[in-house]
C-alpha cells in the first residue's frame, strides 16, 4: 500500500479546525512582524475568496434543484406536518431574533476590498424592485453574475419541472449535487491557507482592531443561539405541549447538542438523534422521516449566521435598514437556511444570497464568508449543536402533543 508523503501525513494529524486556528495564529504573527509580508501573503486569501465566489452560485443552484427534484408527495409525509411547521416557525423565529440582536448590537468588520463606490438601496421599494428584476434574470447571466435571487428562482423552477422526470434523470441531478458538494469540501480544505492570508493582509492593512470586530461578531452570534436554545425554543415547545419544556430541552441539548457540537455535522448526528428519539419513546414512523428531514431544513443556527453576518456587511457599508427590509431579510434567511449545504460552514456560502438584497457586491459578501470561517471554529460548532438538538426537540414536542390530543 502506497504511503502518503511525510508532509501531508504531518498535516493530516491536525483536524481542519486545528489547521484554521494555526493559520489564524500564523497570520497574526506574520502581520505583527512584517506588515509588508502580511500584505504579500494576502494573495492566498484572495485566491481562497475567489474559489468560494466561483463555486457558491453553482452550489446554490444544484442543491436547491436537487432538493426539489427528489421530493415526491406521499401518504407518509402528511404525518410530519406538525413537525415541519415547527421546523419552519423555529427557523423564522431564529432569523427574526438575529435581526433584532444585530440591530441592537451593530457590528462593523474590517474588509480589504475598496467598496467606496457601493450605492446602497434607498428603501424597501428599491429593494423589492431589484428583487423582482433579479427573479426574471437570464439563468446563465444569474450564474455568471452571482445573482442569487435569480439562481434561487431558476433552481426552484427546474426542481419542480424535474419532479416527475425519469428516475435516471433525478439520480443525475442528485449526483450533480453530490459532485458540487465534494468540490466545496475540497475548497474548504484550503481554508487554513486562505484564513492565514486574509488575517495577515487584514491586520497589516487595518491593525489589530479587526480581531476585536471578530470577537464582537462572535458574541452576537453565540448569544443569539443561546437565546434561541434556552428561551425561544422552550416557549415554542410550551405552546405545543402545555407543560414544562425544560426537562425535554435540556435532555436534547445534553444528548444531541453536545455530540453535534464536536462533530459539526447535522448529517453525522442523525444516528445519535434517532437513538435519542427511540430512548424518548417517540413514534418511529414519525422520527424516521422527521430527523433526516430536520438535518436538511431545520436550520435555526444557520438562519442566525446568515442574518448576523449579512447585517454586519450592511453596517460596514453604511447601508440603512428599515423595518420592512429587516422583515424581508428574515424571510430570505429562513429560506436560505433551509437550503444550507451539509458541509461544515455550508450556511456561510448562502450569505451572498442575503447580501444581494442590499445591493452588496459579491466581493464584499465573499469576504464576509471568509470572516465567518475565521470565527467558525466556535460559530459552526454552536450552530450545529442548535440545529441538531432542535430536530429531536420539535419532533418530540409534536409527538407528545399528538398523543395528548389523540
Amino acid at each position: 500500500m502506497k504511503q502518503s508523503h511525510p508532509f501531508w501525513a504531518a498535516v493530516n494529524r491536525f483536524s481542519l479546525v486545528q489547521q484554521i486556528i494555526i493559520g489564524l495564529i500564523l497570520g497574526i504573527l506574520v502581520a505583527a512582524v512584517s506588515p509588508k509580508a502580511g500584505l504579500a501573503f494576502g494573495i492566498l486569501g484572495d485566491m481562497f475568496v475567489g474559489a468560494l465566489k466561483a463555486v457558491a452560485p453553482v452550489l446554490v443552484f444544484v442543491l436547491v434543484t436537487a432538493a426539489i427534484t427528489q421530493h415526491r408527495k406521499g401518504g407518509g409525509q402528511t404525518r410530519i406536518k406538525p413537525v415541519l411547521v415547527l421546523y419552519l416557525f423555529g427557523t423564522f423565529s431564529a432569523a427574526a431574533i438575529a435581526v433584532a440582536a444585530a440591530l441592537l448590537f451593530p457590528t462593523q468588520v474590517a474588509l480589504v476590498s475598496n467598496t467606496a463606490n457601493l450605492a446602497p438601496p434607498s428603501g424597501i421599494v428599491e429593494v423589492l424592485k431589484k428583487l423582482l428584476m433579479n427573479l426574471v434574470a437570464n439563468p446563465i447571466n444569474a450564474l455568471a453574475n452571482a445573482n442569487y435571487i435569480g439562481i434561487l428562482a431558476w433552481a426552484l423552477l427546474f426542481g419542480f419541472a424535474l419532479r416527475h422526470a425519469a428516475d435516471s434523470t433525478r439520480a443525475l441531478v442528485a449526483d450533480a449535487a453530490e459532485a458540487v458538494s465534494s468540490i466545496v469540501k475540497w475548497v474548504i480544505r484550503f481554508a487554513p491557507l486562505g484564513i492565514f492570508g486574509l488575517v495577515a493582509a487584514t491586520i497589516a492593512e487595518t491593525g489589530f482592531g479587526a480581531l476585536g470586530d471578530y470577537f464582537r461578531l462572535l458574541v452576537v452570534l453565540v448569544g443569539c443561539m443561546l437565546f434561541i436554545a434556552l428561551v425561544v425554543n422552550p416557549l415554542i415547545v410550551w405552546f405545543k405541549i402545555r407543560q414544562n419544556p425544560y426537562p425535554l430541552v435540556l435532555t436534547c441539548l445534553r444528548e444531541s447538542g453536545i455530540t453535534a457540537f464536536f462533530t459539526r455535522s447535522s448529517a453525522a448526528n442523525i444516528p445519535v438523534n434517532m437513538a435519542l428519539c427511540k430512548k424518548l419513546g417517540l413514534n418511529e414512523d414519525t422520527y424516521s422521516v422527521s430527523i433526516p428531514l430536520g438535518a436538511t431544513i431545520n436550520m435555526a443556527g444557520a438562519a442566525i449566521t446568515i442574518t448576523v453576518l449579512t447585517l454586519a456587511a450592511v453596517y460596514t457599508q453604511g447601508i440603512p435598514v428599515d423595518f420592512f427590509t429587516a422583515l424581508l431579510l428574515s424571510l430570505v434567511a429562513t429560506v436560505s437556511a433551509c437550503g444550507a449545504s451539509g458541509v461544515a460552514g455550508g450556511s456561510l456560502l448562502l450569505i451572498p444570497l442575503a447580501c444581494s438584497l442590499f445591493g452588496i457586491s459579491n466581493d464584499v459578501a465573499m469576504q464576509m464568508v471568509a470572516v465567518g470561517l475565521i470565527i467558525g471554529v466556535v460559530q459552526d460548532s454552536c450552530e450545529t449543536a442548535l440545529n441538531s438538538s432542535t430536530d429531536v426537540l420539535f419532533t418530540a414536542a409534536a409527538d407528545i402533543a399528538e398523543r395528548r390530543n389523540g
